[in-house]
């Protein structure tokens, strides 16, 4: 009998550090199946990854996870209590101004909370915002130095 081969586990160093990429977002939410439904009805699809405790969706070159925000936090070692802004927000980049209004509007019906009407930005732009059923607040931009590929990727200038 020959003795099952074990894996090996190949460690790849990288010359120049952490790589400049973000690879998932995880939001903890109050209740996961009212954020499923929620980004769901905007027509985002949950991977056949997802289950009962936690939701992935595939977001361009990257991921958005729900997960329930207590067990999300005990996971980062951290408390659940604590409210108010939490110092980041979510974009969406828009490839038109118009295409920034429907989306607010669309995600208005699928339960948001508006914050801020689409608007002229300071930057050239036009932008609004957007509060999911956690109230993880939501940028809807359009900035015409950032378009947006065919993919839905977005690169900086160089």
């Amino acid at each position: 009998m020959v003795a099952p081969r074990k894996a090996k586990l190949r460690i790849v160093e990288s010359i120049a550090g952490m790589e400049q990429r973000i690879s998932i977002v995880t939001l903890g939410v109050a209740d996961l199946a009212r954020s499923r439904r929620f980004y769901e009805s905007l027509g985002w699809r949950a991977s056949r990854s997802s289950s009962a405790g936690i939701a992935f969706f595939q977001a361009g070159g990257m991921m958005l996870a729900l997960y329930p925000r207590a067990d999300l936090a005990k996971d980062a070692n951290i408390a659940t209590e604590g409210q108010g802004f939490p110092g980041f927000s979510i974009s969406y980049n828009a490839r038109t101004r118009n295409e920034v209004n429907a989306v607010l509007a669309e995600a208005e019906v699928a339960g948001a909370k508006i914050l801020k009407p689409a608007q002229e930005a300071f930057w050239g732009g036009y932008s609004g915002y957007f509060a999911d059923p956690d109230n993880f607040a939501w940028e809807v931009a359009w900035n015409p130095s950032f378009p947006i590929a065919e993919d839905g990727s977005i690169h900086l200038p160089e």
